[in-house]
Order: C-alpha cells, then structure tokens, then sequence
C-alpha cells in the first residue's frame, strides 16, 4: 500500500509539474528564411497542409486564427500565424519546430492535440523552416484568439501531459523528405495531410493505439464520418486506377464518387492545388494500403414494410427526379455525373449512415475547383422532414435497387440534428 501511495504522488507531482520547453537543434546556419525560394516552398507547404483553412477565422484575415474548432471536449481555437505580437512575431524557427515536432509552445506550454502534431511531427526540419519562413513573410495582423473552451480540467497541462503519455512519442526517424513515389506519399499523407486526424478511430479520450490509423472515424463533434481509406467499400481505393484518384483530389469528383462535407473543405483549400507529382504520390500510397474491412458496427434497426413503403413514396415526390426512378443519377452535358447515383453507392452502403443523414438534414455543394467550377448541390430537408421521414426515407435508399445496408432509424437523425449543420 505505501508504494502504491508513493507512486500516486510521484504521478501526481509529474502530471502538475509545469512543462519546459524541449531542447531542439539550432537552426541550421546555412538556411535562409528570407530566401524568395524557401517562401515560396513555404507557401506550397501550407498549401500541402491546408493550414489556412483552420488557421483563419469566417470573415477574417487569413492565417490570423480564431476559428473554433469543435471536438467531443468542447471548442479549441486556433492561433494566429502571422508575424504580429499576437501571433508569432516574437517566434524563431527552433520555436516552430518544437510546435510542429514536440507539440510545444515557445514557452514549454503543451498544445492541445486538436492541432493535429500527431501528423506534423513527421515533417523534416527543413520542411518546417520554410513553413516558418512563409508565415514570417505575411502581413502582421492583431488577432486576439479567444481562449479554449474546454472546461477547468480537460483543458489543463496535466491532462494534455497524460494524453501525450498514452497516445504520443515525437518522430525522430525523419530526417530528409523522401523522393521515392512511395514514400513521398506516406510523407505527405501522414504528416502535413494530416489524413488520420479525421480517419483515425479515436477512443472515449480522443486517442489510438495508432495514430496514423485510416480505419475510419467518426467526427462526433461535427457528426461525419471520415470513411475507413483500407476498406474498398467505404473510402479505400485500392481497387481504383490511379488516374481515377488524382482526378477525385483535383476536381472533387470521379466516376460516382463526389465528395462532400469536410473532404469538399480539403479539395477545395488544398489538394486541387497541389502539384501533379505529389496528387500521385498520395494515390500510389492509398493504393498500396492494405485492404482491412471496416469493423464499424451497423445499426440492428429492422426494417418495416410500413418504413420501406412511406420511403419510397417519399423518395419518389423528393429525390427521383435528381437521383433517378431506379436511383441510378443523372449525367451532365460533359458526361460526369452531375447527380451521383445511389444503387451501388458507397456512402449509401456504410455502416455508419451519418454522411447519409447529413446530406439529406443540410444538403451541400461539391467543391468548386478550376476543373469542376460550378458543382451541381443537394437542397436542405430539414425544415421538410422529420427525423422519422428521413429515417424512412433512407431505409429504402439503403435496401432499393440491390442496394443491402441496415436500416436508419430516428435516433440516428435526431442525434445529428442536435449536433451536425456546423
């Protein structure tokens, strides 16, 4: 019992004792941060990793922060990345990268991992000087970031202190980006992509066992579901032709697919704008993942003849006229599909049917992109529907046409009308 004591108050003094800032190699004395070049590398970088998109508040100056980001704990908002005093104006390159590499601020203070350094910790030094390099040579703007709002303990350095200890060890394997196709895929995928900070499976206190998991995840503060990328029936596209990829990162669209949601946000703000090299880098390596079915545990909901035919009488008045009588949608003028079609769709035939229920809640747009600028949108329903409409109208959905997935039921759309449309 006495070590038992002994070792509560060892944990407990470890957990409260104040973090110091991580000692990090200087800063190579040949790099120059005010080379046109290296800020140019930069500015790509941060398109790489769509940092402006969280960096930069609705109506704000970009990179500027304050934009709320949502998780199971409350809201973190993000900081701000130009060179003011409220931003990183009084910031070296050994400080960004001890940010991006241990997750720490310049004063020893632990980031809340929303800022996803799970991923960034895989980017090299150099790589991380000329990120820093961009944001120095951005217009100072004064943005005063609100503080997080996540309650007197989640939000503390012990509790970020404890998190770090089950589910974070900083990457010191990479040292140089690699040029192999192969490998710059996972380079990018893993880190500045950030892929698994949405299709990681996280548990109760927000972590994994792997962090660099693609399994799929569901994002319950924004109710979507980040699709498994090793499971060809959900987002894997193993079993996709190459060309078929980069063109669904570059325009939002390919064959069936369209994405929508937080992708559309991704393929907007960032990869449509990458270089062609590295969109196929990233395919080559989520083609080479490997295939692991989804284990994500569907609804038992039974379907009732009742649901099935008020379904159908619903998606005829509502639906077929886009999607098709035999929901096999409906192409554009050039052939691509304007409407996706249903019978066969993979969003349709997931296990998890969020992304279903929030298209048809709040509608939404494909990204606009210089190779599909003006996408075809899906109208809200919900202000027409009620959640037990919705529940049976995708109950057909998801039984018509071959199409074999469980049933939707109205707790399924009530929860996301209580915390999706953000």
């Amino acid at each position: 019992m006495g070590l038992v004591l002994v070792l509560l108050i060892c944990a407990g003094a470890w957990l409260l004792w104040p973090s110091q800032p991580v000692a990090v190699p200087a800063l190579n004395p040949t790099a120059r941060l005010d080379d046109t070049a290296t800020i140019e590398r930069g500015r790509y970088l941060a398109v790489l990793g769509n940092c402006q998109t969280c960096h930069t508040e609705r109506g704000g100056a970009a990179f500027a922060g304050g934009r709320g980001i949502g998780t199971p704990f409350g809201t973190v908002y993000s900081s701000n990345l130009t060179p003011d005093g409220t931003g990183l104006k009084d910031w070296n390159a050994d400080d960004f990268w001890r940010a991006l590499h241990h997750g720490q601020s310049r004063d020893g203070r632990l980031l809340n991992p929303a800022f996803p350094y799970t991923n960034t910790t895989h980017v090299t030094r150099p790589d991380s000087d000329a990120l820093f390099a961009f944001f120095r040579s951005l217009a100072p703007v004064a943005s005063t970031v609100p503080g997080n709002d996540l309650g007197r303990y989640l939000g503390s350095q012990a509790a970020l202190k404890a998190w770090r200890a089950l589910y974070f060890r900083p990457d010191d394997t990479v040292t140089a980006a690699p040029v192999d196709e192969l490998q710059r895929g996972a380079y990018l995928v893993n880190g500045l992509a950030h892929c698994s900070a949405c299709h990681v499976p996280r548990n109760a206190l927000g972590g994994s066992s792997d962090m660099l998991s693609l399994a799929g995840g569901f994002m319950s503060a924004q109710g979507w579901y980040a699709p498994s990328l090793l499971d060809p029936a959900e987002g894997g596209v193993q079993e996709r032709e190459l060309a078929d990829i980069v063109a669904l990162f570059q325009t939002g669209r390919s064959g069936t697919h369209i994405v929508t949601g937080p992708m559309a946000e991704v393929v907007q703000h960032s990869t449509q704008h990458w270089e062609s090299s590295d969109l196929r880098a990233m395919a080559v390596h989520l083609k080479a993942l490997p295939v692991t079915r989804s284990r994500v545990q569907a609804t038992t909901e039974a379907r009732s003849d009742k649901a099935l035919n008020q379904g159908a009488k619903i998606y005829e008045q509502q639906c077929a006229q886009c999607h098709g009588a035999q929901g096999q949608g409906i192409r554009g003028n050039d052939g691509a599909w304007a409407y996706p079609a249903l019978a066969g769709n993979s969003t349709v035939l997931q296990g998890v049917p969020a992304n279903l229920v929030q298209a048809v809640l709040y509608g939404g747009f494909g990204p606009s992109t210089a190779g599909h600028p003006r996408p075809f949108g899906m109208p809200p329903f919900v202000l027409d529907l009620n959640g037990q409409d919705i529940a049976d109208l995708l109950t057909y959905v998801r039984s018509a046409w071959g199409n074999d997935a469980p049933a939707v039921s109205v707790l399924d759309v009530q929860q996301l009308r209580n915390t999706a449309g953000k």
